[in-house]
């Protein structure tokens, strides 16, 4: 049975050449075929594009027959991005609209409604007002024609161009193989292919290693389309490459916000939480609609999370020494990036009086903001604290342990406005409110000159934090104004105790030992800072008269000794004599003044003179003096020679500088 005509289309069927109808077919399987047009005769005007409005390129729109109303058809372009399950893009160019029954397309410029409120796109205004059908392969019988007839359409070139016509991204318009006019890119006509491009060649930067060039090109593409959520997931990817991890957080988080579905954001920013130690948020990501992670990421939030467990029970019983180790194994693990991981690891150390690895380990915290992923819920916790407030708990006790006072009662007031409800931190700063207010009392009393008093100050902040070095040292610097040396010794240790190579303590305590003529141990204290701090005058001075001393506690005789030395320049054989027979070693140096080893070894040699003043320093040009060679038997430059009371105690032909300066300690006082 055939199907009804439209009577005004009719007049232009009839019109339509039979050499044509084998190629359509009518999409009811069956009835009248005498109305089957012929489509070279459909003369649309130059100003309708039967394809994309949007993309010239793609191939034409699909077209289905309507089943809810008889002559009634829906093409369809997705202007959007379409997205397959792997979260790369495909892009649809085909807009949706719909033409059928009455509602007829009329020529002129602009858009053109139908009453369903469908949008149909009309030519310019320099279109015909005749001849003009729904652009699209359509039959006015509401037949559609076979995929086959696209081939025998018109092949005339179609070129988007910035017209006056409305299509959305710039006109279409058509021109003959002889038109000269140049094909122009509208702007943003082509934004989606574009941007796919900038996307791929990211793609390729970011294979390669090199994702600061990839991050550009991926903020180039999501310039273009903001709303694109794969775009935004592959910008995080370069962020975590760049080890910038909270924005690669943000970028993984805006990438689901646009797709909530969107499986592989999820995978990345659960990987991404596994590494800042966040697993709960990280396991929520990862198994996201109960979707299987990778393999290696689901062990490594079930090892990050073993040992976290282990961390927290083991800081809440004050167990430093596991703390420190599961604290460890956790960031080996994967939670590389966790800031509170490293910060209780450097409270660990501070509890076990390794305060310079916990100053070191606090000093290179991961450079991470507290980053809580939008999606997540609410603030992550570690230890009982929010996340942030932790890591400046941890960060307060060892400035107070260094002194820095006035900066950790600012960074407790904050971590204290941060988590209000901890009571870790509430109790935390009360107790340094208290503290510094009696540190100050002490300073206050030390510089009037009133030490007992001082000494009692800092005894009562010493109430509030047992384990401060600073107060230690300073109650020990009252009790040696006050002559009681033994109550120095004391604190000096306690001090020391708890912070080793804390340099004042270590001064102090030299001096008290040297007032108490405990001469062995006033030398060893000074000989440490002396390596510490081999430039201090002041130092060496100290420890050349604490090793006289020394000397002379032994019963050996000492004369003609004085600090600060300078080398000897020895000329005669009987000046070398003279001066290795004085009291304490002599180091000797047997150089040529040509020889480039023997010019940095005296080099050297002036250095040591000042490190050690004890010991007599001597240089012999054998150029200048070739009987004292010959007497000596130097026959290679540089060799030197110690004596002690005349007697050659060693010889050192070329040496290095650490053999050198070893032989020259090992010999001093």
């Amino acid at each position: 049975m055939s199907h009804p005509i439209d009577p005004i289309s009719k007049l232009g069927f009839q019109r339509l050449n039979n050499r044509f109808r084998t190629f359509v077919t009518c999409d009811d399987g069956g009835g009248d075929d005498s109305n089957k047009p012929d489509f070279r005769e459909l003369d649309l005007g130059p100003g309708v594009y039967l394809g994309s409005p949007i993309s010239p390129l793609r191939v034409g729109p699909t077209v289905s027959s309507s089943s809810s109303s008889s002559g009634s058809v829906s093409g369809r372009i997705g202007s959007g991005n379409r997205k397959s399950d792997s979260g790369e893009l495909s892009v649809d160019s085909s807009p949706t609209f719909s033409v059928g029954g009455s509602n007829r397309v009329k020529p002129g410029p602009g858009h053109t409604r139908s009453e369903s409120g469908s949008s149909v796109f009309s030519g310019s205004a320099s279109s015909p007002a005749v001849n003009v059908l729904p652009a699209g392969n359509i039959c006015p019988s509401g037949r559609v024609l076979k995929t086959g007839m696209m081939a025998n359409r018109s092949n005339k070139p179609e070129v988007l161009s910035l017209g006056s016509g409305n299509y959305g991204h710039g006109s279409i318009m058509r021109r003959s193989p002889g038109n000269k006019t140049e094909t122009r890119e509208p702007f943003g006509a082509l934004s989606s292919s574009n941007s796919e491009d900038l996307k791929r060649l990211g793609n390729e930067e970011y294979k390669k290693g090199r994702f600061s060039e990839a991050l550009s090109l991926y903020d180039r593409a999501i310039a273009l389309s903001p709303a694109n959520a794969a775009y935004h997931c592959n910008r995080a990817a370069a962020l975590m490459g760049l080890k910038r991890l909270n924005e690669a957080v943000k970028g993984c988080d805006e990438a689901i916000k646009l797709d909530c579905g969107y499986v592989r954001a999820h995978q990345r920013l659960g990987s991404l939480l596994i590494s800042l130690g966040q697993v709960e948020n990280a396991r929520k990501h990862l198994y996201f609609k109960d979707f299987k992670p990778d393999l290696n990421e689901a062990q490594k939030l079930q090892l990050v999370e073993k040992h976290l467990i282990k961390c927290t029970d083991a800081r809440r019983v004050q167990d430093w020494v596991n703390a420190l180790k599961e604290a460890d194994a956790a960031i080996s693990s994967g939670a590389d990036a966790c800031a509170q991981l490293f910060a209780c690891k450097a409270e660990a150390l501070l509890k076990l009086h390794q305060l310079d690895d916990a100053n070191l380990v606090i000093s290179n915290l991961p450079k991470f903001e507290a980053c809580n992923s939008s999606l997540s819920g609410s603030q992550v916790k570690f230890f009982g604290m929010q996340s942030e407030a932790y890591v400046l708990f941890v960060r307060v006790q060892i400035d107070l342990s260094f002194g820095r006072f006035d900066i950790a009662f600012t960074s407790i007031e904050k971590a204290d406005n941060i988590d209000p409800k901890s009571v870790e931190v509430a109790v935390l700063l009360q107790k340094i409110r208290s503290l510094c207010r009696s540190r100050a009392r002490g300073n206050d009393l030390f510089k009037a000159e009133r030490f007992t008093e001082a000494c009692s100050a800092y005894g009562d902040g010493l109430k509030y934090d047992p384990s401060n070095p600073i107060l230690y040292c300073n109650r020990a610097a009252c009790w040696f104004k006050l002559g009681q040396f033994e109550r120095s010794l004391d604190d000096c240790n306690q001090a020391l105790l708890i912070h080793p190579s804390y340099t004042k303590a270590l001064l102090r305590r030299a001096a008290t030992c040297s007032k108490l003529e405990r001469w062995a141990e006033s030398v060893r204290d000074y000989e440490v800072l002396r390596r510490a701090l081999p430039n201090d005058n002041d130092i060496a001075e100290s420890l050349f008269h604490a090793q006289v001393a020394l000397t002379k506690s032994r019963g050996e005789e000492v004369y003609n000794l004085k600090f600060g030395g300078e080398v000897e320049l020895i000329n005669d054989l009987e000046q070398l004599k003279a001066a290795i027979l004085s009291t304490g070693a002599s180091v000797v140096l047997f150089k040529t003044s040509s020889d480039l080893q023997c010019k940095h070894i005296s080099l050297f040699l002036d250095t040591l003179c000042t490190r050690y003043p004890s010991i007599n320093f001597l240089k012999v040009d054998i150029e200048e003096s070739p009987t004292i060679a010959n007497v000596e038997n130097v026959r290679i430059v540089p060799t030197i020679k110690i004596y002690k009371k005349g007697n050659r105690m060693k010889e050192l032909v070329c040496p290095s500088r650490e053999v050198l300066e070893s032989s020259v300690r090992h010999y001093s006082f």
